[in-house]
């Protein structure tokens, strides 16, 4: 034993357990009568918030909720859903958050797989909710308790399904005293639950100490400043928002709270109240740059966005460089709780031209200043490809930033985790500068004529055409090459361009192999948080890839 390992155990003075809910206490305590919240007419500070928070709190634990229940709730980006991300984990509760997409047997089978105990949801959704708790009863034989809120903004139609009102409940119970986090910080914060494309979905597990690194490492990643003024354009349902919702209470920020996302509606916040921050998926930034420039006049502050979600089109990043938006570039997964990568800019980019910035901007980059490791490897060696930018592996994350595992799951954890590293599925090449570019996912990947070809090369050619709004592209069968790369395109509102010229337009980008032979103008289907849903692609093209 070390003299270092003699009388120097740890206490309580010396050792808390790492919880983003300490965040919150903080700028309560320190920021108190500084704005928290803004959603519409309502107005709260730190103060008031936490004090929301800590009632919310108090109720849940009142209905018995403890360590290890969970709480799932069914909500927009309204005050609400903040709270909820500030009231539950300080019980040592778990949150799940659900995609105010998915429809009724699916919000069922989700909140059966976690055990929801108690379920908030927002009376917009009351019928999609009734139907899912009905199946959840009958199907399943749970009833979770059901607390209903009626958002200040939201005037359409929607009943009461629940036995507590979420006002009524909070003004009945005093705030807890403090908001503490757990024991342990290997506890589980949240549970959410992947697009389940290939079969059902999986339940992604997070810690609070993952959690609590996150959203300090986002502070970093931005070089995000006190008090930010931070835009709810990304679902809070997606990842836990990224984990923003913890890494604005560490910076005493505000939450400009947004129930529906539009351009209009974007910009409108961004004028109104001087929102510098905010997150999103590539097709809500190719929102705003197709938007009207009358919509941006007053706009007058400096505006940095993050972007993740889907590999961005270079033509995007270089689209909002020209409105004067800073975009920074993150990468990641829901295992790995949102980003835990980004394309970090160096001083010496800015002399480069615009084309070449955006080029290394739309690289995913390198990990989080708080993620222990991420590279490529070869996924049966584990041997790490040369930084060449040619050969290509599989994206694998290490460290504290990487989920605990799936629910229920242990198959699917352990293929997840071989070889002591998180595979995403992601096929990359590593630059010369050791910065990270994806090529495609693994089932994405076309192969013609024994030649590998990245959709998303061919996919940032169409986006390069001004008609393009939003372009997919997969494979499909060929009795000569296997197969062949064919693009589904949306165009933009008044463009006409005819597939021969996208061809053409393509054929001045890409090698002729790259090419896509076919063209269709079809809507394309998309996930809630903008993510284009390629299986559905494959399908309609009879590739042979639709089969997983």
């Amino acid at each position: 034993m070390s003299i270092y390992d003699q009388d120097l155990d740890r206490n309580a003075a010396n050792f808390v357990a790492l919880s983003p809910v300490s965040f919150v206490e903080r700028s309560a305590e320190v920021f108190g009568d500084l704005p928290a919240v803004i959603h519409g007419a309502r107005r709260l500070n730190w103060a008031q918030l936490r004090d929301r928070s800590a009632r919310l709190a108090a109720a849940l634990r009142a209905l018995g909720v403890g360590r290890g229940s969970t709480v799932s709730v069914m909500l927009p980006n309204t005050p609400e859903m903040v709270e909820a991300h500030y009231a539950v984990p300080a019980l040592n509760a778990v949150l799940n958050t659900l995609n105010t997409r998915l429809d009724a047997p699916l919000l069922a089978w989700q909140m059966n797989h976690c055990e929801s105990q108690v379920l908030i949801t927002d009376r917009e959704f009351a019928p999609v909710m009734a139907e899912a708790l009905r199946l959840l009863r009958t199907q399943h034989g749970r009833d979770p308790v059901v607390i209903d809120v009626a958002d200040s903004e939201y005037t359409g139609p929607g009943e009461a399904i629940g036995s507590h009102d979420y006002e009524t409940l909070l003004a009945a119970h005093a705030p807890l005293v403090r908001l503490e986090g757990p024991a342990d910080e290997w506890d589980a914060i949240a549970v959410s639950y992947t697009s389940g494309t290939t079969g059902d979905p999986k339940g992604v597990v997070t810690h609070h100490r993952g959690a609590y690194l996150n959203a300090v490492s986002n502070a970093t990643t931005w070089t995000l400043p006190h008090f930010p003024r931070y835009l709810w354009t990304l679902p809070m349902f997606h990842c836990n928002g990224w984990c923003f919702p913890w890494t604005v209470a560490m910076l005493g920020g505000v939450h400009v709270c947004l129930r529906r996302v539009d351009a209009q509606a974007i910009l409108g916040a961004m004028r109104e109240h001087g929102v510098d921050h905010y997150c999103a998926a590539p097709i809500v930034h190719n929102l705003l740059i197709n938007a009207p420039a009358e919509w941006r006049t007053g706009i007058t502050q400096k505006v940095r966005g993050m972007v993740a979600g889907a590999a961005p089109p270079a033509a995007m990043i270089e689209g909002m460089a020209r409105l004067g938006f800073d975009i920074t570039h993150v990468y990641g997964l829901t295992e790995v709780y949102g980003p835990a990568a980004v394309a970090v800019k160096r001083n010496s980019w800015s002399a480069a031209s615009l084309s070449e910035q955006t080029r290394l901007n739309a690289r995913q980059g390198v990990r989080y200043a708080l993620q222990e490791g991420m590279t490529v490897f070869d996924p049966d060696t584990l041997a790490e490809v040369p930084a060449d930018g040619q050969a290509m592996g599989e994206i694998m994350f290490r460290g504290n930033i990487v989920m605990k595992g799936y629910l229920k799951n242990p198959a699917a954890s352990e293929k997840a985790f071989a070889g002591g590293w998180f595979r995403t599925g992601d096929l990359a090449v590593i630059e010369p500068d050791r910065y990270v570019k994806i090529k495609d996912r693994s089932k994405d990947i076309i192969i013609s004529g024994g030649e590998n070809i990245s959709s998303i090369e061919v996919e940032d050619a169409l986006y390069r055409h001004p008609a393009v709004l939003a372009c997919a592209v997969v494979a499909r069968p060929d009795p000569k090459w296997g197969e062949t790369p064919v693009a589904y395109v949306e165009t933009q509102a008044g463009s006409t361009v005819t597939a021969q010229e996208l061809i053409s337009h393509c054929k001045g980008l890409l090698a002729g192999y790259k090419v896509p032979r076919e063209i269709r103008f079809e809507t394309i289907p998309k996930t809630s948080t903008g993510k284009i849903q390629k299986f559905q692609l494959r399908e309609r093209a009879k590739s042979s890839s639709a089969i997983e």
